[in-house]
């Protein structure tokens, strides 16, 4: 393992695991002066509440935390609440109505029936208003004239409350997931989910720089981060032991004569640190192919059939939850990814194919005009999921092959994802790994693979359309840009691999006398590490 790559990582850990500020981190926490509280929204100096138990809207001044003024709700039961430069709207659950109201003195200046049966959020993107349904999971934006929906988006979740514009992107909490998403308003897809900072998120409030979320159960005013620096972060440390075994049964009558198996070397990444790797048998050599991903290499020579051949590698490793916290107004165009990477990664291959006329086709039909590196792979991601279903055919088939018969395995999702995005210019790649079946202590024997696609200003990016193959806006976005601890990654590459074909993890290449027959199987062990329990003691 490279030395320098290993120290490296170490210290992106050491500095991702103790940074200060990431989206999403409360900065500042208050009492509601109301026990009820739903709406909420910024004027520009104060923050504004609304609460349905005592039918008031608050004005509170967030640098001493005190209520400065106080005006009736224009109805029965105030829910969403915001501000459009000169004054506030809020929204009646109970009535179904919007009001524009003096923040002076509560005079009704305006009403719009509500498109929303269960109308909960409300938000004003500098010419209009977007207001959330809690039942039928919407999210409608109105026409000023009459009220009525000029376009609608699809809830991330199941219970949308609170809603709130930044300037670019819609913000929406949800309730029964205790969540926060970033919409994107032309798009209607979300890009960013983050974890509410209380069990049951209401308001949301955007101050021209952060967020603002008052919380129902605990009575709560939180000011968060919405942006900052930090590109990602860690969470919910797995140290683990995992057992990768590569296994070769010989039947028959003669002998294998010679036999190369190689194991990928798993290395440090911002969310992996390989604490240390021992291998069986112990003698082997490293080899590394075109896409820098090293191999531990073994020979076997004459083995007599009814034998069984055993590789093993045990790997000690720190797993983490991964969470990129991805703007795509920050990704730039195509051409701010440097030449070296484009070349490389947009190159063609046997499955790939970008260069056959139903992929070409297929790229310009998806992407368009679109120049944004993040908006490139989500157009992409989309198409592959709507176009594909989970089926394992056997084998892996060339991606234009894959694409129209309609189903895949997750490999093949990843080949066409792949060959999509390097004919669109866009730099792609596959890993794999092995996986925690449910419990800590559990064996694989299935694995797992999935593309990353190179984004301007973040680098390497995880992005599984196959994983991504639901309606739920939720879902989809947390399969990009997310990845979780239960995953140790071995394999890093492109296909057509000198040593490793287009597989991960192993591979074996052998030669054998007539009338042997050669059955591979590899599985691997995972095993939860107690703090006293350390490989190789």
């Amino acid at each position: 393992m490279n030395k320098k790559r290993s120290i490296i990582g170490l210290a992106i850990l050491f500095f991702t695991v103790t940074s200060w500020a990431f989206p999403g981190k409360v900065v500042q926490t208050f009492k509601s002066p109301s026990t009820c509280p739903t709406g909420l929204t910024f004027d520009g100096r104060y923050v504004w509440l609304a609460d349905h138990k005592t039918d008031t809207l608050v004005k509170i001044d967030p640098q001493n935390e005190n209520v400065v003024h106080h005006i009736p709700s224009p109805g029965f039961w105030p829910t969403g609440l915001t501000w459009d430069g000169e004054n506030l709207w809020n929204i009646d659950y109970r009535q179904k109505m919007i009001f524009q109201v003096d923040p002076h003195d509560g005079t009704i200046l305006r009403t719009l029936y509500s498109p929303a049966e269960h109308p909960q959020g409300l938000a004003w993107d500098g010419h209009t208003l977007w207001v959330s349904d809690s039942r039928d999971r919407k999210i409608r934006k109105l026409d000023l004239s009459d009220g009525t929906a000029v376009q609608t988006i699809t809830a991330p979740a199941r219970c949308t409350h609170g809603l709130t514009f930044d300037g670019t992107y819609l913000w929406c909490s949800d309730r029964i997931a205790d969540e926060l998403y970033m919409i994107d308003p032309q798009q209607g897809e979300v890009v960013m989910v983050l974890k509410s900072p209380g069990p049951y998120p209401r308001g949301l409030a955007w101050d021209g720089k952060n967020l603002w979320n008052v919380d129902y159960q605990k009575d709560e005013i939180h000011k968060l981060i919405q942006r900052d620096e930090e590109l990602y972060r860690l969470e919910q440390k797995r140290h683990t032991l995992v057992t990768l075994t590569h296994e070769v049964n010989i039947f028959g009558t003669g002998q294998l004569k010679e036999m190369n198996v190689f194991v990928a070397l798993p290395d440090n990444l911002p969310h992996q640190t390989i604490v240390k790797t021992e291998f069986s048998p112990a003698k082997y050599r490293t080899v590394t192919d075109k896409w820098q991903q090293t191999f531990a290499a073994f020979v076997y020579h004459d083995v007599k059939a009814e034998a069984t051949v055993r590789t093993t590698m045990t790997v000690e490793a720190r797993l983490y939850n991964i969470t990129y916290y991805i703007f795509p107004d920050r990704c730039g165009t195509l051409n701010d990814i440097p030449s070296d990477l484009i070349q490389t990664y947009t190159a063609n291959g046997s499955k790939y194919m970008i260069d056959d006329e139903f992929i070409q086709q297929s790229v310009k039909n998806i992407v368009g005009s679109e120049k944004n590196p993040y908006w490139i792979a989500r157009k992409i991601f989309d198409y592959v999921r709507q176009t594909l279903e989970y089926k394992l055919e056997g084998g892996w088939n060339r991606a234009p092959y894959v694409l129209k018969r309609g189903t895949g395995s997750c490999s093949e999702y990843t080949f066409s994802f792949i060959a999509l995005c390097r004919a669109a210019g866009l730099p792609a790649r596959y890993v794999g790994g092995v996986v925690v079946r449910y419990d800590d202590a559990s064996l694989d024997e299935y694995f797992h693979r999935w593309p990353e696609v190179y984004l301007p200003q973040y680098g390497w990016i995880p992005i599984d359309p196959q994983a991504g193959d639901t309606e739920k806006p939720r879902e989809r976005a947390l399969s990009i840009g997310h990845l979780p601890n239960k995953i140790l990654i071995t394999t890093q590459g492109g296909g057509d691999s000198a040593h490793i074909g287009w597989s991960y993890n192993t591979r074996a290449d052998y030669i054998t006398d007539p009338q042997i027959q050669v059955e591979v199987d590899t599985f691997a062990e995972w095993e939860p590490i107690e703090v006293e329990k350390i490989m190789g003691k």
